[in-house]
């Protein structure tokens, strides 16, 4: 019999959802980590959510969950004990796996991004840039070391930021302006944010890559980053489920 779970990302600004089936999620919803939610609104909008995907909570063999926002894990695990009658599977960076974490900080989301590059592509080291609430570049080696990870200031975070401390900036829609000059405030922010950061990512890669004395193998995954992928050759895959693959792959052994 084929085994359904439901993996769960708790990241600062967002809860990814995936529906995997054995290895394959085919379904994958998000929803607003802020405001924090009580067990029974989280209850009652999953339960919503699981209607309009036509998913059966009886079919659900496994639920995974994955967060950097402790506060929601015990909400979210309460909301799923109270839908599905099972208690989740928390994993986390001391969590086993093919890769070894090296440090005792290492974020959740990061662990995940590692895990899930060195599932997905084998034989080369990998990049894993994540466009999250932070920027991080985190990279891996063949035969899963951790070899390091940078964090960033997030795109959205980073702008956000800029509109909230200036009197007469607009808050703009993130795309690539027609020009990298621009001569009116939106066209000017979107260059800023576009260009400057995808400089800053094309900086990472360059970088890394000098200090592992490679070619990694770049994979590019959280919410903007379709944003950024067609703009630069040095960014080989785009994931959005990358994080959530990640998880599922530490939470799959676990009974």
């Amino acid at each position: 019999m084929p085994v359904n779970s439901i993996v769960i990302n708790i990241g600062n600004s967002n809860v990814r959802f995936g529906l995997f089936n054995e290895d394959n999620c085919d379904i994958s919803w998000v929803i607003n980590t802020k405001p924090y939610r009580t067990a029974d609104e989280l209850y009652v909008q999953m339960l919503m959510l699981y209607q309009t995907y036509k998913i059966m909570p009886k079919e659900i063999d496994k639920v995974i969950i994955g967060s950097v926002v402790p506060q929601l894990t015990k909400v979210m695990s309460s909301a799923i004990k109270k839908i599905h009658g099972i208690l989740p599977v928390v994993v986390d960076r001391n969590t086993p796996s093919g890769v070894q974490a090296k440090s005792k900080q290492m974020g959740t989301d990061i662990y995940a991004n590692l895990v899930a590059a060195h599932n997905l592509y084998h034989n080369k080291k990998k990049i894993v840039l994540d466009f999250g609430t932070a920027l991080t570049a985190s990279c891996i080696a063949e035969n899963g070391e951790t070899l390091g990870v940078i964090i960033a200031p997030g795109i959205v975070t980073a702008l956000n930021s800029l509109i909230s401390q200036t009197a007469q900036l607009p808050d703009i829609e993130l795309k690539k302006p027609k020009s990298v000059l621009g001569l009116d405030t939106v066209t000017c922010m979107q260059s800023g944010m576009v260009y400057g950061f995808l400089g800053m990512v094309e900086g990472f890669i360059d970088r890394i890559n000098d200090e592992v004395q490679d070619e990694c193998f770049v994979v590019a995954t959280g919410g903007v980053s379709h944003i950024y992928k067609p703009l630069t050759d040095k960014i080989h895959i785009m994931d959005r489920l990358h994080t959530l693959k990640g998880l599922y792959f530490l939470g799959k052994g676990i009974e």
